[in-house]
């Protein structure tokens, strides 16, 4: 069966995966663009960067993928389910290459764009819109793409695989945290970390088997 997986997942020294408030102008609230300079710097986001740790787990994103599943959050600003020519944050070729099923209160009909992304609206559960997703990626894996609250849920049913968390060392105070509600998650999985000399520590979680 094909796994559930998170990758290239930023998180803050205290938790949070985003700041606020979250607009059209500031996607991720007062945090900017701070949780994400460590992928910014590496050879997968562009040629020119460093080619090491940082590196080989930012490549991992894409690598046997079939489909992913994204919160409203992600998809958009709050209120673009009153839009109906918003198409996302990226452009006509968003770089998810896959079927990508969006959570939402406000299901519209599903929009194809360049690249072979194809967005979905669902207003499911966790459990209803993995087992869509697995269908459609055809036996490969289904990635959990975020936000917070959607990575969370996923972790509360115990949907979760294999997640690879980033540590960056900023503090933001306020935001959408991780861990709220997730008290001894880490009971099942085997966790494992590793430093990068730019200061962030990658923190993988893969589900221990079932005895």
């Amino acid at each position: 069966m094909s796994r559930t997986r998170i990758h290239n997942f930023a998180i803050s020294l205290d938790g949070f995966a985003t700041g606020e408030p979250q607009t059209l102008e500031t996607p991720f609230g007062h945090a900017g663009q701070r949780l994400h300079t460590w992928m910014f710097a590496t050879q997968y986001w562009d040629p020119s960067g460093s080619d090491g740790v940082d590196n080989a787990f930012a490549r991992r994103f894409d690598h046997g993928m079939g489909a992913e599943i994204m919160g409203a959050n992600k998809f958009g600003p709050p209120g673009w389910g009153d839009d109906p020519d918003w198409k996302g944050w990226w452009g006509p070729n968003p770089p998810f290459h896959t079927p990508t099923f969006v959570l939402t209160h406000h299901p519209r009909p599903p929009m194809e764009m360049e690249g072979g992304t194809t967005f979905h609206f669902l207003d499911a559960t966790p459990a209803e819109a993995l087992e869509v997703a697995r269908e459609a990626a055809g036996g490969l894996d289904v990635r959990i793409g975020g936000g917070a609250t959607v990575v969370r849920e996923f972790l509360l049913a115990g949907l979760v695989d294999h997640m690879h968390l980033v540590q960056v060392p900023i503090v933001l105070g306020r935001g959408v945290r991780l861990w709220d509600g997730l008290e001894a998650v880490e009971e099942a999985f085997d966790v494992e970390t590793v430093s990068s000399p730019n200061g962030v520590t990658h923190l993988t979680f893969s589900r221990r088997a079932v005895a």
